[in-house]
């Protein structure tokens, strides 16, 4: 199924190097989200007003908003997270809403990258939880309330990359694939509709991806897990 620029939906160009195989078309379309990220923060913070207005307005109004849930759920040892929270949902942001731009696709459209920023967030849980519990106390955790548990707790150690992933890939890969169903079926008037759905679900499904992420950092920023 091909999408605008002639790129088929789920496939993708591959390149070899060094026994690694690469998809050249996810790189190609995660290096212009960073570079539309960059863009976008350089010029909403080129001439800083007290009256924020444009894509400052914007940009303050997502940044205060994610601040407000940061504090919320994490506290003051959350502050430190705060870039990496904000960067992460900019770029699912972006990412998501790319692929509705004929001749592009969504980096988050591909398994990989969806997988590769879960796997992050899950480490960085693991090693802010050893930094705060220390080793010993981190892994006792896992046993806790009772030893026959740690395999039910690991269990859930496990899906959390899984479905964090896969929820954010299926969405994306979903509704770009019916955006172009319904443009061949009935062009015009019902996909004019499911795009502008779809910008509203990129949106959704940027912010359900950020916020599991700080709920789980959160965690290993707690004195008493679980």
């Amino acid at each position: 199924m091909e999408h605008g620029g002639g790129h088929e939906i789920g496939s993708h160009k591959l390149a070899h190097f060094a026994g690694l195989t690469f998809n050249l078309d996810t790189l190609t379309m995660t290096w212009i989200t960073m570079a539309i990220v960059i863009l976008l923060a350089v010029v909403a913070t080129r001439r800083i007003e007290l009256r924020p207005r444009g894509w400052q307005n914007f940009l303050e109004m997502a940044v205060v908003a994610l601040l407000e849930q940061v504090e919320a759920n994490m506290g003051a040892k959350g502050k430190k997270l705060a870039p990496l929270i904000i960067t992460l949902f900019l770029f699912l942001a972006v990412g998501n809403e790319l692929g509705l731009v004929p001749g592009f696709t969504s980096p988050t459209n591909d398994i990989n990258t969806t997988l590769g920023l879960a796997l992050m967030i899950v480490i960085i849980v693991h090693v802010l939880g050893v930094k705060n519990k220390g080793l010993i106390r981190y892994v006792k955790h896992f046993f806790e309330p009772y030893v026959p548990f740690v395999i039910i707790n690991i269990i859930e150690e496990v899906a959390k990359p899984i479905t964090l992933s896969f929820r954010l890939f299926g969405n994306i890969l979903a509704g770009e694939i019916l955006l172009l169903v319904l443009g061949m079926l009935v062009p015009y008037f019902v996909p004019t509709l499911w795009l502008a759905f779809s910008v509203f679900v990129g949106i959704v499904q940027a912010f359900i991806f950020t916020m599991l992420s700080i709920s789980y950092l959160s965690n290993s920023l707690q004195d008493d897990h679980h």
